[in-house]
């Protein structure tokens, strides 16, 4: 486990704005292989799985909106950071929900290994984000449904409506 201090920056061309840089001589240590996946710790608060990134001039962690408000950090702040590798499968936790579904879900499941590895994150944060765990399995099932319903080609719009029709059941 690595860690420093650094100064909440924005970056001005996008939406991607906040971040924190990360020393090279640190951030290298977690680069393999493709895989930059992180367990970052923000003023002693996480883990929060992350992925370090690299811009022309540095690395950088994206400090979203919610972690934001959450630890009360403005532009400038400086913030103590901890960095450990992230081992896990998915590069964040499978909710035990959307797990129990990816078990018994073969045609499911095979689809789902089938997606990139960003879209397998984005879907298992889309169960992550839900705090009720009836709410959670809604989802799972849907997501389940919709990779069945398409083949593995992951339509998010498509995705939404049965998110919501799950969700009235």
């Amino acid at each position: 486990m690595d860690s420093f201090t650094a100064k909440l920056q924005k970056f001005d061309f996008n939406h991607w704005q906040y971040h924190l840089a990360v020393p090279d001589s640190i951030a290298e240590n977690y680069i393999r292989k493709g895989n930059s996946r992180v367990l970052v710790w923000l003023e002693s608060t996480g883990p929060f799985h992350m992925a370090l990134i690299k811009a022309k001039a540095y690395y950088y962690l994206m400090v979203n909106q919610e972690h934001r408000k959450n630890l009360g950090l403005d532009l400038g702040t400086v913030v103590q950071v901890k960095l450990e590798k992230d081992e896990s499968e998915f590069g964040q936790e499978v909710p035990e929900e959307f797990q129990v579904l990816l078990d018994q879900d073969e045609d499911g499941r095979s689809y789902f290994e089938g997606l990139t590895p960003g879209k397998q994150r984005s879907l298992i944060h889309l169960v992550v984000k839900v705090k009720n765990s009836e709410s959670r399995m809604k989802k799972s099932l849907a997501i389940m449904h919709h990779l069945r319903l398409s083949k593995g080609n992951l339509d998010f719009k498509q995705l939404n409506e049965l998110i919501k029709h799950y969700n009235n059941l």
